[in-house]
């Protein structure tokens, strides 16, 4: 497994673009696989993930065709994907294989969906349940895990309350409300990526909103569109840590996505003190989009819980290791769902956190991280577990720490953002 050495950095500065938005590549490939016609969609994501869901997309009989950061999908219509060979290979990617599952399972075939050893520890019975529900046959390992074994069915529409804020389960329902002669429904305790309904909409669906219920009107003629993916705001989230961790940075991120689901980590970066600026805010395909500077300040730190916890579970990795360079540290709760994800992060953040010599209070969904008085922090061996937040998150860290950090299995990051460490050299000063 490759190892990436990160040694200290005085500052970083300049200006980047980062890789087109995972969430959004995903859910434009898809609907573009069932539109009519053929869709254009420029800067997609470079993520190992996304190349996944075309893959699957291709095996389903539509036709994918992809250079560089440029895909065209040929449409098939909502009845004209076809049954694969062989089981679907969604990798590592649980975006796939959760959303995939809820458009298989409106289609008159039965397929298998597969992935790789982390995700077939992910909880797949949030997504079997309702879709179930909905008229699916779903067979899964015991507990509710991968692979996936679906026998689609004629669907019926439901309403649906998610027992838990998930973007991945709200868009799976949605996906599989296309395949119904009627309205489903999906209600939200809390406001979750609102990515899958702009799409949609983008795409010639109807939907209706009702305060935290979203309605899709079944049976849409969706068709072909030309998309520009915004700049994965997630994956622009760590060089802003790196400005907040060196002093005298000032960065420039460019068509990064800002949409309100999505930003509220340039809002919790602001309560701590960070000078986070918006640049040139347009709107594109329904998403909002603009470039983000940001120079550095000492930070106060904070806590961070609640509803909020839903709009920043991809930030949160990178958010608790900018904790012991703030002046209070940072606490994070209610964040339970970070133990499954691609890695028990909460265990993960902590076990490395401390190899690095921090104070950390570990909690069944949270934890607490000291801040700078309890001692700058020092280089180490991290184990990401195959976590590409994980192998970022400490990448950044390590730019402040003392002597120099080594990040096992340091390509895992290439499951979201193939080039993050070059660009990272490229805007650090030594």
């Amino acid at each position: 497994m490759a190892k990436q050495i990160i040694r200290p950095a005085r500052t970083i500065s300049g200006s980047l673009e980062v890789p087109g938005d995972k969430s959004i590549s995903h859910r434009y490939a898809m609907l573009a696989a069932l539109a009519e016609g053929t869709s254009d969609i420029t800067h997609f994501s470079a993520a190992a993930d996304c190349r996944s869901t075309l893959d699957c997309l291709s095996r389903l009989g539509v036709t994918v065709e992809a250079k560089g950061d440029r895909v065209r999908v040929t449409g098939a219509g909502l009845g004209g994907l076809r049954q694969p060979r062989r089981a679907l290979d969604a990798g590592n990617s649980g975006t796939t294989m959760r959303l995939l599952a809820g458009i298989l399972s409106g289609q008159e075939f039965r397929s298998t969906i597969d992935g790789d050893g982390s995700l077939r520890r992910r909880p797949m019975r949030r997504v079997i349940d309702p879709l179930t529900k909905m008229g699916a046959r779903i067979r899964s390992r015991e507990g509710g895990y991968a692979p996936l074994e679906i026998e689609g069915a004629r669907l019926s529409p439901i309403e649906y309350t998610l027992p838990v804020p998930s973007a991945q389960v709200k868009s799976a329902v949605l996906l599989a409300g296309l395949f119904t002669d009627g309205v489903t429904s999906v209600i939200e305790p809390v406001r979750t990526r609102d990515h899958t309904e702009l799409a949609l909409a983008e795409f010639g669906a109807r939907l209706d909103h009702d305060g935290r219920a979203i309605r899709i009107h079944g049976r849409p003629r969706l068709e072909a569109r030309s998309l520009a993916v915004p700049g994965d705001l997630s994956s622009a989230v760590f060089f802003l840590i790196a400005a907040m961790v060196l002093p005298d940075s000032s960065l420039v991120i460019h068509n990064a996505g800002l949409n309100p689901t999505r930003s509220a980590v340039l809002d919790v970066l602001g309560s701590m003190g960070a000078p986070v600026s918006l640049i040139s805010v347009r709107s594109s395909n329904g998403e909002l989009v603009g470039d983000v500077a940001v120079r550095h300040e000492a930070l106060k730190g904070g806590v961070i819980e609640g509803d909020a916890i839903a709009q920043l579970i991809d930030e949160l990795p990178a958010i608790a290791v900018l904790g012991p360079y703030t002046e209070q540290g940072i606490e994070i709760r209610n964040a339970g769902e970070l133990r499954v994800k691609e890695s028990d992060r909460i265990a993960s953040l902590a076990e490395n956190l401390r190899r690095m010599g921090a104070e950390v209070e570990e909690r069944p969904d949270g934890l607490r991280v000291a801040g700078r008085s309890a001692g700058r922090l020092h280089g180490a061996e991290i184990e990401p577990h195959g976590d590409h937040r994980m192998a970022m998150a400490f990448a950044v860290a390590a730019l402040g720490a003392e002597g120099e950090t080594v990040i096992r299995d340091a390509e895992c990051a290439g499951v979201s953002f193939p080039e993050f460490f070059s660009t990272l050299e490229r805007l650090v000063e030594r």
